[in-house]
């Protein structure tokens, strides 16, 4: 054999052996199967991208509180007008100067201008916009880490449009436990109880004239922790969920499952002054503006000895709200604007019918090469089979997905694959009808129709890959298939079918079966 040869056939040889090696044995631990094959859960989630924006006003609202105050700049109140619009209202006209400067300094996301006895203030465009685009974008980094944390096995987790997210779950059967644990948005605090619980809120503001204080807000208790009824509590948080440094599922001492928490240096301390300071009292563990749970203040907790959340959790709500406090925060609430659950039967139907869609057009593709191109035809099928066997030991490198559409793409693939052999040997027959010998027709045939085979499998390459940036879940799957399949028929139907005629056409050979 000479060297030429050699070199080829080992090539040949090793793509071959690797894509057999990678694929086998042919199971879901090699070749995972998409949603559409395997069942589960398909969501898009809408970010709530104005919540961002009220977030960053009531920071700076309470910035400009304190820096008002802490200048000696008199003023009245300062409160939110609008999304992303503050209104100072006050004397402001002989500390205008001050104020200007005050602002220039500690707002300068803003612009401002000056009224009679007021000054408001507007987000500017570009700074609204870096918000909400960070909003989402941290929104499905949480997401992300809350999915992974709860053990789904290849989640599809990815941004759509300016504000959307899509989350494909595959083999995941319960969906609406999933959906409370994507959605809370896990904003953990420790408030002082100022009063309650009350069974309503007009008796729960009795004392204070039917009136909230300023320095406090009503919220709720949680019913299904059995911590119902109305409580007056602080509105600035002891510590929140941001002071935790490690947080796991416990039993308390009556054996019901609970979550303990230890909090970091800086929390710890402000902890620990704070129960001190109010033995005696309750203080309120918020989630998400319920309350969880409010227990009495025994004694001064130790700043290194954290505590513990109850609240009648199930061993898997206990464990759900580990994931969300490890996970973090939700930096905006979120909507489902599409739910669908594809069961596991529907998913096998699939796999059925796509793979009968399949071998019969192998098949019937596999005889008409040999019926219409007779021993070259052969030829053809041999390299339509490296095709399949390069394709799934691909998919098993890269860990993608089979769906659906990508069986479908298999299949478009095979056609294409034969595209490219009967261009090949329509220009052998060209060749040969002209008077030219064997290893010629055979040479000029393969270097005549490249040319026409490579733009055709480019541009369908370059379609693909639009399909798999802008597409999502099964779309992608189509594109990761074809485009492989795409690339592996280059390397079949040109470079290892030329080898086979190399190999079985003796130099010598007047004729040629096609």
């Amino acid at each position: 054999m000479k060297k030429n040869l050699q070199w080829r056939v080992v090539l040949t040889l090793a793509v071959v052996g690797g894509a057999i090696a990678l694929a086998y044995p042919f199971n879901d631990t090699k070749i995972r199967r998409g949603l559409d094959l395997k069942g589960g859960i398909h969501l898009v989630l809408q970010v709530v991208t104005d919540d961002s924006i009220n977030i960053e006003t009531d920071h700076v609202i309470a910035r400009l509180e304190e820096l008002l105050k802490k200048n000696g700049i008199a003023f009245q109140k300062v409160a939110k007008e609008g999304l992303g619009r503050i209104g100072i209202q006050g004397a402001l006209a002989d500390d205008e100067a001050k104020t200007r400067d005050l602002l220039d300094e500690y707002a300068r996301d803003w612009d401002y201008s000056f009224g009679a006895d007021r000054a408001a203030l507007t987000l500017k465009p570009l700074v609204a916009q870096f918000l909400r685009d960070q909003s989402v974008s941290q929104a499905k980094e949480t997401i992300d880490n809350r999915i992974n944390t709860f053990g789904v096995a290849e989640p599809l987790i990815q941004r759509q449009g300016a504000d959307k997210i899509v989350v494909e779950l595959p083999g995941v059967d319960d969906p609406e436990r999933v959906k409370e644990l994507i959605k809370v948005t896990a904003v953990l605090e420790w408030k002082l109880v100022k009063s309650g619980p009350a069974p309503d809120e007009a008796t729960l503001l009795q004392a204070t004239g039917g009136q909230v204080p300023d320095d406090a807000e009503v919220l709720k208790g949680d019913a299904k922790r059995g911590q119902g009824g109305y409580y007056l509590v602080s509105k600035v948080a002891v510590v929140t969920g941001k002071d935790l440094r490690t947080v796991r599922q416990v039993t308390d001492e009556w054996g019901k499952p609970a979550v303990s928490f230890s909090l970091n240096p800086d929390g710890g301390a402000r902890f620990e002054q704070v129960t001190g300071a109010n033995i005696g009292k309750q203080i309120a563990i918020i989630l998400d503006d319920k309350i969880q749970s409010a227990p009495v203040v025994e004694d001064r907790i130790s700043r290194t000895q954290g505590g513990v959340i109850r609240g009648r959790f199930t061993p898997e709500e206990a464990n759900d709200l580990v994931i969300v406090l490890k996970a973090g925060a939700l930096p905006a609430g979120i909507r489902y604007l599409e739910e669908r659950t594809i069961g596991p039967a529907l998913g096998a139907d699939s796999i059925r019918q796509g793979l009968i869609a399949g071998f019969v057009a192998i098949l019937a593709v596999m005889t008409f090469m040999v019926v219409f191109y007779k021993l070259s035809g052969i030829n053809a099928v041999v390299a339509l089979i490296l095709n399949v066997v390069i394709l799934f030991g691909a998919l098993a490198y890269f860990k993608a997905a089979l769906t659906l559409p990508g069986i479908a793409g298999i299949i478009l693939s095979i056609g294409m694959a034969v595209d490219a052999n009967v261009l090949i040997f329509e220009r052998m027959k060209e060749e040969l009808a002209v008077g030219k010998g064997v290893m010629s027709a055979i040479s000029q045939g393969f270097s005549r129709a490249f040319t026409a085979i490579f733009d055709s499998n480019l541009t369908t390459i370059i379609s693909a890959v639009f399909l798999f940036q802008f597409g999502t879940g099964p779309i992608r799957g189509y594109a990761v298939t074809l485009t492989i399949s795409l690339v592996a028929n280059l390397f079949t139907a040109v470079f290892v079918s030329h080898l086979l005629f190399d190999l079985t056409v003796p130099k010598t050979a007047k004729t040629l079966s096609i």
